[in-house]
């Protein structure tokens, strides 16, 4: 089961599809590392048969650049449109992950997605948990879409 090929599957189809907007992709990475400078952070909880969080974490900059493409429109802060927008992206790339998980006998429920703005903040729990990384860039700036999750 590939989870880092399913995360980079589920979000190229959402930007894709919903944004018209082809990603560049960097490698998954598995384990620790794969920091990134995050200003905004929507997040929703896994549950059933496994527990866990998928986490979208963007740079002010690529998070506007993000809801402007998404809304059709010149996004000049992080304001409720982003929070928005970027909890609905973490939403249909979980909802992907979501059928990868399905395709493969694990059964998962999402959460509703919680977005957190500010300049230094990190998200922890989840001893011993997996965590799969992925880095993606949009017009040339790099957000990361990051999976952790245990055995239920």
């Amino acid at each position: 089961m590939d989870v880092g090929q399913a995360i980079i599957d589920g979000t190229e189809e959402v930007f894709s599809s919903m944004l018209m907007v082809e990603l560049q992709t960097g490698d998954p990475i598995e384990g620790k590392g794969g920091d990134v400078e995050s200003n905004l952070t929507s997040m929703l909880g896994l549950g059933k048969d496994i527990k866990g969080m998928l986490a979208v974490h963007c740079p002010a900059v690529v998070a506007k650049d993000i809801t402007g493409t998404f809304l059709g429109l010149e996004v000049q802060e992080l304001d409720e449109d982003v929070k928005d927008a970027i909890g609905e992206i973490a939403n249909m790339v979980a909802g992907n992950l979501k059928i990868f998980f399905q395709e493969n006998g694990i059964n998962i429920e999402l959460a509703i997605p919680t977005t957190v703005v500010g300049k230094s903040f990190r998200t922890g729990g989840m001893s011993g948990a997996t965590r799969v990384a992925v880095p993606f860039s949009m017009n040339g700036t790099t957000f990361l879409v990051e999976l952790k999750y245990v055995d239920a």
